[in-house]
């Protein structure tokens, strides 16, 4: 990849184009981070950079990483990426990266954390289809019915869409386009919607496919 940035969530809005047309987007905060390490293939067998974002009280740090941010002379922050980067030797430690490392026009892939549903039944996880609620099936409509065979495979299969914890995992959104930046502010106008609550952390890259 040729660009990446931590950014934050700021919600969704709508903006209008030359055209009229109504475009909508997902605001983000990217930025300013700071390059904290600068890893090279000679020393560590890829080359990489791990930049930090958003200001942390150093009573919300224990000693050793207070003393990794006072090794690289930078301001404590809050979280930490790492991105390989395929051009790494224009940026060195302290070395401040902004939103205007994108452009407009630009497609990239958003990284975030999805928002939490807490334990979810078979329909709302897995879109699976409602029992009917006639002829003596209640009280049972939205569980999940048959689990498979009975002596053979004398199992459930793997993977079989069932009940469970729903949500809070890592999601990517690819080939969205950057609408607008405004540098001035480090904020960032995505078309479209980006995993996550507002004020949730997320990772803009170069889309790998575009």
């Amino acid at each position: 990849m040729q660009k990446g940035i931590i950014g934050k969530k700021i919600g969704m809005t709508q903006i209008f184009d030359e055209a009229g047309k109504m475009i909508p987007v997902t605001v983000i905060e990217a930025g300013p981070c700071v390059v904290v390490k600068k890893k090279t293939v000679e020393k560590d067998g890829y080359a990489a950079l791990q930049l930090g974002y958003g200001d942390v009280k150093v009573q919300r740090l224990n000693k050793p990483m207070r003393g990794y941010f006072e090794k690289a002379d930078v301001a404590y922050k809050k979280t930490l990426k790492e991105f390989r980067l395929d051009d790494c030797d224009t940026l060195n430690v302290g070395d401040i990266v902004k939103a205007d490392t994108f452009a407009v026009g630009d497609a990239i892939d958003v990284v975030g954390t999805s928002k939490g549903k807490g334990f979810a039944g078979a329909i709302k996880r897995h879109n699976q289809h409602r029992l009917k609620e006639t002829h003596g099936t209640g009280p049972v409509h939205r569980q999940a019915g048959s689990m498979g065979a009975c002596s053979s495979p004398s199992r459930i299969y793997k993977g079989k869409g069932m009940a469970g914890h729903m949500g809070a995992e890592q999601v990517t959104v690819q080939n969205l386009e950057i609408v607008k930046i405004d540098a001035e502010n480090n904020l960032i106008a995505i078309k479209g919607a980006v995993p996550g609550p507002k004020g949730g952390i997320v990772y803009i890259v170069d889309s790998v496919k575009a």
